[in-house]
């Protein structure tokens, strides 16, 4: 930790500061169109050399599904634009996507099941010692959270709800 300071993140587009836009949620949901959420974050501490991002669904019948997960953001980044998941030129330079629980590596947005209830997106920027984590962008999800949490300096996150 940094002073006291937490590292800050800012989602500019949860309405009312805490509902995932539909547009942001799965093809499968009605109106989803998978587009990645902006975001961006400050207060970055000291030593801090890269960064990495994870979206978890918190729901308990979801059981921490990783929807994204990006390594490798360079230490000089603060945000990821909208719709850069999934397009090189979008998301930051040396950044990788990797596997997320649903076994592809682009953002998959919210789909809770029907009838299951809002469900909880922590979408948390860690800052890392490490300038970059040596795994393959299909590495097991176990294994990118076990390295990636060997290099934590500090954590940052904002959360979104969505239901449908």
């Amino acid at each position: 930790m940094h002073g006291g300071l937490r590292l800050k993140v800012f989602c500019p587009v949860l309405l009312s500061g805490k509902y995932i836009p539909t547009k942001y949620a799965g093809k499968g949901v009605k109106g989803g169109q998978g587009v990645s959420l902006p975001l961006s974050w400050s207060d970055v501490p000291k030593g801090a050399s890269s960064f990495a991002l994870t979206m978890i669904d918190q729901h308990p019948s979801a059981r921490n599904q990783v929807h994204w997960f990006v390594i490798n953001i360079p230490g000089s980044t603060r945000e990821i634009v909208e719709a850069a998941s999934g397009v090189r030129l979008r998301m930051p330079s040396g950044s990788m996507e990797l596997r997320n629980s649903f076994g592809d590596t682009p953002y998959v947005g919210p789909q809770p099941a029907p009838g299951s209830g809002p469900h909880q997106y922590v979408i948390t920027i860690h800052a890392l010692k490490a300038d970059s984590l040596r795994l393959g962008p299909y590495a097991p999800l176990e294994q990118s959270t076990a390295e990636m949490k060997k290099h934590v300096i500090d954590t940052g996150s904002v959360a979104g709800w969505f239901d449908q």
